[in-house]
């Protein structure tokens, strides 16, 4: 019966981030061989397999929200209000077909993207030309989630990294930016940091990056089962992000609970999914 409950919930948590099209993905992605962009003992792998993810990609989108420029491309093209879960299953078909899959497929979908990109852009409240082809607003949305993936996997995943393990993450994800239209992004975690400290300046908590902080941690469109765990990851992400960052979007800081309740929550979440996400031995995926 556990075996059971846990292979629904693993179907219903991938169809959920993967949506319809998630089984035969996943077959093509990591069962035909081929060439891949990273091999299996790539730093990339360990991070982008991991449950860690799911707070990491919160933690992301708050952090990306900080920039007017990139929350103004976001707010009138990206339809993450209109429609949050196919948003998310076209980021996790990327992030899954860079990291895992064939190199073929890799290219079509940094085509894809880019081809997008091309066609965003616009003006943000304040007046100011945006365009998602920007190679310096590129370098944000980047720098900003693998700032996160990386912070979150250190804190929840299953083997932190150490020095070395870091500075190939950031080197890995590189291979990545640049083929998106980064231009020189950073390949170790000190040229991680020091770009992400350039970023600052430009940095703000407008209306609309605040409305975005409450409706991805208070008003996500989620069935009442899901919205306790849920909880625990929104409360995790805001706990991983520094001050500086918390301060414009008016998120609270408790030191003492997040270094205790929220870290533990955050873990048993955290495991929980990893657990439902792993296929018993011998189970059949779909």
């Amino acid at each position: 019966m556990i075996t059971d409950l846990r292979t629904r919930l693993g179907r219903l948590v991938f169809e959920r981030v993967a949506g319809a099209d998630g089984p035969r993905h996943r077959e093509r992605i990591h069962n035909t061989p081929g060439e891949r962009w990273f091999a299996d003992d790539r730093p990339i792998r360990a991070v982008h397999a991991d449950s860690s993810m799911f707070v990491g990609g919160l933690r992301a989108l708050l952090l990306q929200s900080l920039h007017p420029l990139a929350m103004a491309g976001v707010a009138g093209h990206s339809g993450y209000r209109g429609d949050p879960w196919g948003r998310l299953q076209r980021t996790s078909y990327f992030l899954a077909v860079t990291t895992f899959g064939l190199a073929s497929d890799a290219d079509e979908a940094v085509a894809r993207v880019r081809a997008v990109h091309q066609r965003v852009r616009g003006k943000a409240p304040d007046g100011r030309p945006y365009a998602a082809s920007d190679p310096h607003l590129l370098k944000w949305v980047h720098v900003a989630e693998i700032d996160s993936f990386l912070a979150t996997y250190q804190r929840y995943g299953t083997a932190p990294l150490d020095q070395a393990g870091r500075d190939g993450y950031v080197a890995d994800t590189a291979r990545v930016a640049r083929a998106l239209g980064v231009l020189d992004p950073p390949e170790s975690e000190a040229e991680l940091r020091s770009q992400l400290e350039e970023f600052r300046p430009e940095l703000e908590g407008t209306a609309e990056a605040r409305a975005t902080a409450r409706f991805l941690l208070l008003r996500p469109p989620l069935p009442l089962v899901a919205r306790p765990p849920y909880a625990v990851l929104a409360a995790a992400s805001v706990a991983s992000l520094p001050g500086w960052a918390r301060r414009p979007l008016r998120l609270p800081h408790l030191p003492l609970t997040e270094a205790t309740a929220v870290r533990m929550a955050g873990e048993g979440v955290v495991r929980t999914i990893r657990w439902i996400t792993t296929p018993p031995p011998g189970a059949q995926v779909a």
